[in-house]
């Protein structure tokens, strides 16, 4: 008999998830959260917003009416009746769980000396990962415009992304496991058949 493959399960008291909040609300349900001891992440960005008369610096959030919540699963019913909540993000009838590497990306890069702002919901694309600096490590997709580069940074569940500035020598593309596995493969049989030596199979990219 097989044994499944193991699944990590993440603990409803260390799971992050999403609220959706009314509309400009997200500071105030953030702030009141934080009150009843709950660990709150609520990104935010800068912009200069335009009167006739004044320009003013303001503080806006990376994902609008969205609040997102570190064990808000095992208070439920704490979280829900919080004024200003309209629910949590769920999938079917089971609060949906916001992966902890989505929300490190997004709390290193809002923290770090990068200027940040909302982007249109990305999921295809160049997939790269930043070599050095604050925010090594971290994956996202790549997107020219001109002369800049920005790495696009998402949170799935909530279909929403956020862009970061960051010099495209920073970055290098990402390997995917089922390419790399391939490439691995390939170099031990051209080690063990010599006549293979060289020679790149269909459908796999050389290396240079």
């Amino acid at each position: 008999m097989l044994t499944p493959p193991s699944i990590d399960v993440i603990s409803d008291d260390v799971a992050w998830c999403a609220l959706y909040t009314r509309h400009q609300h997200e500071k105030t349900v953030a702030e009141m959260l934080s009150a009843k001891g709950l660990e709150v992440f609520l990104p935010l960005y800068d912009s200069i917003r335009k009167w006739r008369d004044r320009k003013k610096l303001l503080s806006l959030p990376l994902f609008p009416c969205y609040v997102f919540v570190r064990g808000g699963i095992t208070r439920r019913l704490q979280v829900v009746t919080t004024p200003g909540v309209h629910m949590m993000i769920c999938v079917g009838d089971r609060v949906a769980v916001i992966p902890e590497e989505e929300i490190e990306a997004i709390r290193r890069a809002s923290s770090g000396p990068y200027r940040l702002e909302p982007h249109p919901f990305l999921k295809c694309g160049e997939r790269v990962r930043v070599k050095h600096g604050s925010l090594e490590g971290v994956e996202g997709i790549l997107v020219r415009k001109k002369n800049l580069c920005r790495l696009i940074l998402s949170v799935e569940m909530v279909a929403q992304s956020v862009a970061v500035e960051v010099d495209a020598s920073a970055v290098e593309p990402v390997t995917t496991r089922s390419t790399a596995d391939a490439l691995q493969t390939q170099a031990a049989a051209a080690a063990k058949m010599p006549g293979l030596a060289g020679t790149a199979w269909r459908g796999l990219p050389q290396e240079s």
